[in-house]
């Protein structure tokens, strides 16, 4: 048996047991006291410590329950066999005993991603909150509908009705928490091992998703007018994810001839459909709001998915599907199964902010702000065209610049980060084999109009090699 150099102190706020249990299991630990060593009696180093024995007694139960010690009966107290278990690091530094670096610090963030929380209307939905919790109703804390609260549905139909032209009925609606978690339940009712088209440029995560469901993703070519339907047919595909509104990264809307063609495609074979995310198609600055492909659709083709991430907060996780028709019937089989994975609180609350026009008020704010800042960016870079060519704009929270004074995206990319600035490239929204890029990604939701000139004035001379 080990000597155990154990030193309590009194006046900590740590217990006394606490600190012998904690003495004990970082020498088993670390080796200090090997596999089926034996360990005093708790008689024993109760008076080795001059402490009670009960003390003791407490630090032993503590690391048996953990599994650290065995008690054997006649024998006493072992170290249990913990060889090939994991180590607890106790520190957060490198083994070579220096802090992790810290990556780079950026003035100016040019991310297409995020929203401008600054904006978002704190005292509203504060109060919308505590006049739910004062009803004192109990229903809110019960488990919903598996579909979503009926009331939200309602709201969310009428709204896609009048401000996306989408036609569908409460009973269409899904709510979920994101749309990663309505593209897995969308993965119960489509089934296994279908062939999903993505463009070529396109949301990531979602193929990520699809392929990690155990789907092929098939690459499809595109152009001006989005995905090519011809190559669709080529691919084998049964499931189309489109963005026809305002395509996501490149801004691309979708012409009706186009859309009808992707119709036509998805009626010549029982099983097939189109997927429309309807991302940031909200925020347009010329002309109208872009239909979605949803209200051209009249034979049960389209699932249509939207969010109030990008309009509201990311945090508020309240996506929703609207299924056609002949998913119905299949998602009483599967998709009950799934209970929601919004809280009933959050629904009434949103339902609430939709109904009493606040949502409506909050959204022409956020286009007000968002077209701004994009008139002033565009305003900062204009005596800079020689070195590129601007596309995507006038809708969305993003615009491209397409280079054209001889730099890569990569070279673009890390000229801006020597002056701390942070911006991005096309390539990181490619799918398939990487082609050299020679366009940037900048967003302007999250820079503040005062801090747009001289950023997009740093911007346009680097590009300009000034």
């Amino acid at each position: 048996m080990n000597e155990l150099t154990i030193s309590l102190d009194s006046h900590l706020s740590q217990p006394l047991y606490e600190q012998i249990y904690e003495y004990l299991k970082n020498e088993i630990q670390s080796g200090g006291l090997p596999c089926q060593e034996r360990l005093p009696s708790t008689r024993m180093l109760s008076k080795h410590l001059d402490v009670s024995r009960s003390t003791v007694t407490l630090a032993y139960e503590q690391l048996l329950s953990e599994g650290y010690i065995e008690n054997q009966p006649s024998r006493g107290y072992f170290v249990s066999d913990v060889e090939g278990l994991y180590r607890i690091s106790r520190t957060s530094q490198s083994s070579s005993g220096t802090a992790p670096k810290e990556g780079p610090v950026y003035q100016y963030d040019f991310s297409p991603s995020g929203v401008d929380l600054d904006k978002f209307p704190h005292n509203i939905w504060r109060r919308l909150s505590k006049n739910l919790l004062l009803d004192n109703s109990q229903d809110l804390f019960r488990l919903g509908d598996a579909k979503g609260e009926r009331g939200l549905r309602e709201t969310i139909a009428s709204y896609l009705h009048q401000a996306r032209g989408v036609s569908c009925s409460p009973d269409q609606i899904v709510i979920g928490a994101g749309n990663d978690y309505l593209l897995m339940l969308l993965h119960t009712l489509l089934g296994e091992k279908r062939v999903y088209a993505f463009e070529r440029y396109t949301y990531k995560k979602a193929s990520d998703i699809v392929k990690v469901l155990g789907n092929t993703v098939e690459v499809t070519g595109m152009d001006e007018s989005g995905m090519k339907v011809d190559a669709l047919k080529k691919n084998g595909a049964s499931v189309a994810y489109v963005m026809p509104s305002h395509q996501y990264p490149l801004g691309i809307v979708m012409p009706v001839k186009r859309r009808l063609q992707l119709l036509a495609w998805a009626q010549e074979e029982e099983g097939r459909y189109i997927i429309e995310d309807d991302y940031d198609s909200e925020f347009r600055y010329k002309g109208k709001p872009i239909p979605a492909l949803q209200g051209y659709d009249t034979s049960g083709k389209v699932i249509y998915i939207g969010t109030f991430s990008k309009s509201i907060a990311p945090a508020i996780r309240i996506s929703f599907l609207v299924l056609p028709e002949p998913l119905l019937e299949v998602y009483e089989k599967r998709g009950r199964l799934f209970s929601t994975t919004v809280p009933r609180m959050d629904q009434q609350i949103l339902t609430e902010f939709i109904q009493g026009g606040y949502y409506e008020r909050h959204l022409n704010r956020m286009r007000s702000v968002y077209r701004t800042r994009h008139d002033m960016l565009l305003e900062g870079l204009r005596p800079f065209q020689k070195a590129f060519k601007i596309r995507g704009e006038h809708a969305g929270t993003h615009i491209l610049l397409e280079l054209t004074n001889g730099m890569t995206e990569k070279e673009a990319i890390e000229a801006a980060k020597k002056e701390a600035i942070r911006i991005y490239g096309l390539s990181s929204y490619e799918l398939g084999e990487k082609h050299p890029s020679v366009t940037l990604i900048l967003g302007y939701v999250n820079i503040r109009e005062k801090e747009i000139p001289d950023a997009a004035k740093l911007i346009g001379k680097l590009l300009l090699r000034e």
